[in-house]
């Protein structure tokens, strides 16, 4: 008999596999809590399976990988998504992360989105710009990229992070520095166009509300800085007047209940200009800025 119109084929099914395991797998990261269960879930399939999360459905019954549920269990202990495949997307850059390193957030993007635009309205050929607390170098990296005539050093002291930001800086343009945010490259005093940095800023009351992913994951060195969660945004503003030419500018990441407070750091008596508070994608506040004053 003809096959009428609307009809499924008598030899497809209306969902394969591996497509019914990501729908068992998301419930169970629903119930323990990751913030994005079914993302996740369809992301560690397609790591598993060597396939494009969109290709998913294409994956034969046949090739189903138990070892899937083992990617899963992992993500279900709040291990982050990122250890587990090894990958972190940031902008347009594919960035190796793990253990040892701070695994870079969406939110940080519209940070670098203001510095490089900042850059670009600069009237500099080469911009020198310096990245402080570099983790797996995400900000300079993403500068380098798309500001492709600048000059960019990545600061970072830890030597379990640096080994990641090495990795990914690798045939780039980005210069590797091993030191510390608060004393970094006098050599380059009263030189550089920009200083960007995404430092540390949880405050050390916060350590219980902390979302298991970063709190058990990431490095503490990362996370925390003092009391209020201020003190290395302190010393940044120090390295950062610094290092800038008169004119350069200082964009600096924050916690979104930091809003208030970050702009005060960098005042006029302490020789800037323009402090701001700038929000994120969520409009939340989310970054810092200010200008070095001119003479």
């Amino acid at each position: 008999m003809p096959q009428q119109f609307g009809e499924r084929p008598p030899s497809s099914s209306p969902r394969s596999v591996l497509l019914a395991e990501v729908a068992q797998a998301t419930q169970r990261l629903a119930d323990a809590g990751v913030p994005s269960p079914r993302n996740d879930a369809e992301e560690l399939a397609a790591f598993v399976h060597g396939v494009k999360r969109g290709a998913l459905h294409m994956v034969p019954d046949t090739d189903f990988d138990a070892r899937y549920w083992e990617t899963v269990a992992r993500r279900e202990a709040r291990e982050p998504l990122q250890h587990i495949t090894g990958l972190a997307y940031f902008r347009y850059l594919e960035l190796q992360v793990g253990p040892g390193v701070f695994v870079p957030r969406p939110e940080t993007e519209s940070v670098v989105g203001w510095a490089i635009d900042a850059v670009r309205a600069m009237d500099v050929v080469e911009p020198l710009i310096v990245d402080l607390c570099a983790g797996s170098g995400a900000i300079a990296l993403a500068m380098a990229q798309e500001v492709p005539r600048s000059r960019v050093h990545a600061v970072e002291l830890s030597e379990d992070a640096l080994v990641w930001t090495r990795k990914n800086a690798e045939g780039s343009r980005v210069t590797v520095h091993q030191g510390d945010a608060l004393s970094a490259l006098p050599e380059l005093d009263g030189q550089v166009d920009l200083v960007v940095s995404n430092p540390p800023y949880i405050p050390l009351t916060e350590w219980e509300y902390v979302a298991p992913e970063a709190r058990d994951h990431d490095p503490q060195l990362a996370l925390f800085s003092g009391e209020d969660g201020l003190d290395t945004i302190r010393g940044i503003e120090r390295t950062a007047h610094r290092l800038l030419r008169p004119g350069g500018v200082v964009v600096v990441e924050h916690a979104d209940t930091q809003g208030g407070q970050v702009p005060w750091i960098f005042n006029e008596e302490s020789g800037w200009a323009d402090a701001a508070d700038h929000p994120d994608l969520n409009k939340r506040p989310r970054f810092a800025t200010a200008r070095k004053a001119l003479p």
